[in-house]
């Protein structure tokens, strides 16, 4: 009996073992792992879609010829790669509440299409940029043509950081090229490729419309990069951009002091007049070393307003 009794509980033991080795095998066979799981939710959920391209799109008022396949798929890819690039585009959509309002009556005062706001931001992001070719500022000026058009480029002061004078001098080309091409659309690639370089190219093809030009990469590129950004900046909730008015970048309020005389020190200027040595440089990006030394000549500087540091003035808040 003893024999027996021990045979019966080991058998037990060995039918239990058995059935709970089973269960786990069950289990681990109907539960999904972690990389199963994921590529599931994967297949399920993600998609990019191709975008709807507009019938019609314009530039400076001119007609894009999106009838031609090869205008068509330049443009398509300039809007899809600033649509899908989320992070640049937004941040394209907030500075813009910030210096458009700067940039446009300076267009309008110089009869220039109020659509070359965004050549400045394809340029440049609206940040004072620095290229590998040395091009400088909210529109990218190189040195010998800054000067050309009355900025002034000294280790101490270097006007292509300056918004509202750049904006006039860009102005100048930019009419100095209508007038010369007859095109606002050949204006803006000669401000890109120089207007030695479109010559160049207009005299070899012998033709005149940038949409006929076989140009290099960066050019080719170009109208169709400042079209694809104006078309999806102004209508950014077809093109999946969402965000709130409190989003957006606001002016910096500030008044402005004519200087006359030298400054030996910019941090206690800035401390004598309310504001620290940060904001001021943010204000004036354009004064380029701590000190100015003033010969003959005035200079704006401007200040900050009190409260314009913070993000929300106190009288204006969510």
């Amino acid at each position: 009996m003893r024999i027996l009794s021990f045979l019966d509980r080991f058998s037990f033991f060995i039918f239990f073992t058995l059935l709970l080795a089973s269960f786990v095998l069950l289990f681990s066979f109907f539960k999904p792992d972690e990389e199963s799981s994921y590529i599931q939710d994967f297949k399920s959920n993600y998609a990019i879609f191709a975008l709807d391209i507009p019938d019609e799109v314009e530039f400076a008022g001119e007609r894009i010829p999106l009838e031609y396949f090869d205008v068509y798929e330049s443009f398509d890819r300039e809007l899809m790669v600033n649509t899908y690039w989320h992070s640049q585009t937004l941040l394209f959509i907030k500075r813009a509440n910030r210096y458009f309002p700067v940039i446009e009556p300076i267009l309008e005062k110089h009869g220039v299409p109020d659509d070359f706001k965004y050549l400045a931001l394809a340029e440049s992001g609206l940040t004072n940029a620095i290229s590998p070719a040395r091009a400088v500022g909210y529109w990218q000026f190189l040195r010998e043509t800054a000067r050309e058009y009355g900025l002034t480029v000294t280790d101490e002061v270097d006007e292509r950081y300056h918004l509202e004078k750049s904006t006039e001098a860009a102005c100048k080309f930019l009419k100095e090229s209508y007038e010369k091409y007859g095109s606002w659309t050949m204006a803006a690639a000669s401000y890109n490729a120089g207007r030695r370089g479109m010559d160049n190219q207009i005299r070899i093809q012998e033709e005149e419309n940038y949409y006929d030009l076989l140009l290099n990469e960066e050019t080719a590129r170009y109208i169709f990069r400042i079209a694809a950004i104006k078309t999806i900046m102004e209508n950014p909730g077809k093109y999946g951009f969402r965000y709130r008015k409190s989003d957006l970048y606001q002016p910096v309020e500030y008044y402005e002091v004519e200087i006359g005389n030298t400054i030996d020190n910019f941090a206690d200027f800035a401390k004598e007049h309310g504001t620290n040595y940060k904001m001021l440089k943010f204000l004036n990006p354009w004064l380029r070393k701590p000190y100015l030394n003033v010969r003959n000549r005035t200079y704006v500087i401007k200040i900050p307003a009190e409260e314009s540091r913070l993000r929300v003035p106190q009288n204006n808040s969510r």
